[in-house]
């Protein structure tokens, strides 16, 4: 027979680990945008889409490649941007590049 001693620590493994807590949208969307920039040497134009991962973060980040006269024929990129969940920036894609005044045709 045995006892349980209760100043004994607990050796039961199935003890879940708390994963840190996931940075807000908006801060993730902020944190997204301003490290893309910081890398490419350019500022944003805009976050387009933003989604959670279980891991933390993925955003489209729109960023002018080349400026052209007239504007709308400035070069945009879309970029893939993932963030762990403290927002902070694991890797980036560009995803497709577009003239400023193209209209999404079935892309």
């Amino acid at each position: 027979m045995t006892s349980i001693d209760p100043d004994t620590p607990s050796t039961d493994t199935s003890e879940t680990t708390e994963q840190p807590r996931r940075v807000p949208v908006a801060q993730a969307m902020r944190s997204a945008a301003r490290q893309l920039g910081e890398l490419l040497g350019t500022a944003p134009e805009a976050v387009s889409a933003m989604q959670p991962t279980p891991d933390g973060w993925v955003a489209d980040v729109e960023v002018v490649e080349l400026e052209r006269v007239p504007e709308t024929m400035t070069i945009m990129a879309t970029y893939r941007v993932t963030l762990d969940s403290q927002g902070q920036l694991l890797g980036y894609e560009r995803q497709h590049r577009y003239a400023r005044g193209q209209l999404d045709r079935g892309r």
